[in-house]
């Protein structure tokens, strides 16, 4: 891979760690989107924290695995990784979590999630600190975790209150 997609995608996972850069499209929607941006921007972030504790509060305390071999990755970054489990990536889930969450109901934001959020995912395994099945698992808990998000609330009012719909 060159030098530069490197440099640019750490750029883009640094603006993604501790998700500031999903919390930043959150605010971006929520104040340019009207009601649409509002709801978009809630269930983007909390699929984003129902991923997040799927990923890194549950997973990576049931699946032990140790990050890729450092000698495998040819560039100075393997140094940055983390001590946690490498399976499954909670990066990933992150992002795939909101960028799903905010499909439904305004496709186009999501659509401009997408590009960073797979940015994100592909970093991962060129920085060494996921293997690509971790970036797999971690995609699959994020959309499990916005279909949870997308789904439970309106399960749940519809047992209790018949009629009503929450989040479109």
């Amino acid at each position: 891979m060159p030098a530069k997609v490197g440099r640019i995608l750490s750029g883009v996972e640094e603006a993604a760690e501790s998700s500031k850069l999903w919390c930043a499209a959150a605010v971006v929607m929520a104040a340019v989107g009207g009601s649409r941006g509002r709801v978009s921007a809630a269930a983007g972030l909390s699929a984003l924290v129902v991923a997040q504790v799927l990923a890194n509060g549950v997973a990576k305390r049931v699946v032990d695995r140790p990050r890729p071999p450092k000698e495998l990755i040819p560039h100075d970054e393997v140094e940055d990784r983390p001590d946690s489990s490498s399976f499954p990536s909670g990066h990933t889930a992150a992002a795939v979590a909101f960028t799903a969450a905010v499909a439904p109901s305004w496709p186009r934001a999501a659509a401009v999630c997408a590009l960073p959020a797979a940015m994100v995912a592909a970093e991962r395994v060129q920085s060494g600190a996921h293997y690509p099945s971790d970036v797999a698992a971690g995609a699959a808990i994020g959309l499990a975790g916005a279909w949870l998000v997308r789904h439970t609330p309106r399960m749940l009012l519809r047992r209790w209150v018949p009629g009503t719909a929450w989040w479109g």
